[in-house]
């Protein structure tokens, strides 16, 4: 899944339509899936799942989605670096005027739940797009989201990371890996994977390399389910907590080529050392009223 830009087959998880910066007012999706291997889920019950949005970037049909992104504050937004990048949105993210995020919105066809400006962005000055390691950022909105659309995310040692965890990753993105992008939220179950898998999967390569320190392997070590392009900075979910941003990888949903996510952990790690938006971390009360609004991720530990 090189997620970030165009994923032809080696994927960074951005519509792929980035690139030519091609308006999709003529090109809606023909098939009604997100994520492959999905199944539908309205956006009630997974409300910190939202979407990045250009309509002049990338046309009106889908409401200008190009991203997913997740919010871990009431006016703080996770995405994925790559999704920020000029190479996506035609210039630095400050200079996109109509950049928005879009919550509370299942069928991005439709016109319900808000569309909030993004009032600033921050990109981790550490993202290495050659490895795509640190591939993250934050967007602060100028409007605030209820406390119940904010989800916790899971710090280091937590039990939601270890290999086996049943997950579920969330998104808009092609349901194919040939273009077919859905206009409905889906999500698809999934399992915490080794890191051995991935290592083996990439080891230091042009597509990238798997670092374990920030990045989670996940996904279905037999294929069939997995995030696509357009599913960029989207959420991977454990336990009712954030684990890990839509990254990374190659193909989708291909047998010994999991997904390979941005370690929430250390999203978590560098925003407490470095010189970060304010509220970029999630408060306790945030955390606990989204565990009682989250969606479980299905497998369990």
């Amino acid at each position: 899944m090189r997620r970030p830009l165009v994923r032809a087959l080696t994927r960074p998880l951005i519509l792929a339509a980035a690139v030519a910066a091609i308006p999709l007012l003529s090109a809606a999706p023909a098939a009604s899936d997100g994520v492959v291997g999905g199944f539908p889920v309205d956006v009630s019950q997974s409300p910190w799942t939202v979407a990045l949005s250009s309509r002049d970037r990338f046309g009106g049909t889908r409401s200008g989605q190009f991203c997913g992104g997740v919010a871990v504050g009431s006016t703080t937004v996770l995405t994925a670096a790559h999704c920020l990048g000029e190479d996506a949105l035609g210039a630095p993210p400050e200079r996109v005027r109509d950049l928005k995020v879009i919550a509370g919105r299942t069928d991005l066809y439709t016109d319900t739940g808000r569309e909030i400006a993004v009032r600033s962005t921050w990109v981790n000055p550490h993202y290495d797009s050659s490895s795509n390691a640190g591939d993250f950022a934050v967007l602060t909105l100028a409007e605030a989201l209820p406390e119940a659309a904010v989800i916790p995310m899971a710090a280091a040692g937590d039990p939601a990371y270890a290999p086996g965890t049943g997950a579920a990753v969330y998104g808009w993105g092609d349901t194919t890996g040939y273009g077919a992008y859905a206009h409905s939220l889906r999500a698809a179950p999934v399992h915490v994977l080794a890191d051995a898998l991935c290592e083996r999967a990439y080891p230091a390569s042009a597509d990238g390399t798997y670092l374990a320190a920030s990045m989670v392997c996940a996904g279905e070590q037999r294929g069939g389910r997995d995030s696509c392009q357009g599913d960029s900075g989207g959420p991977l979910v454990a336990q009712g907590r954030l684990i890990g941003l839509v990254s990374w990888g190659s193909g989708c949903g291909r047998a010994e080529s999991p997904g390979v996510y941005t370690r929430v952990s250390d999203v978590m790690r560098v925003l407490a050392s470095s010189a970060a938006p304010a509220g970029a971390l999630a408060t306790p009360q945030a955390a606990s009223a989204a565990r009682s609004g989250a969606v479980a991720a299905p497998g369990g530990a």
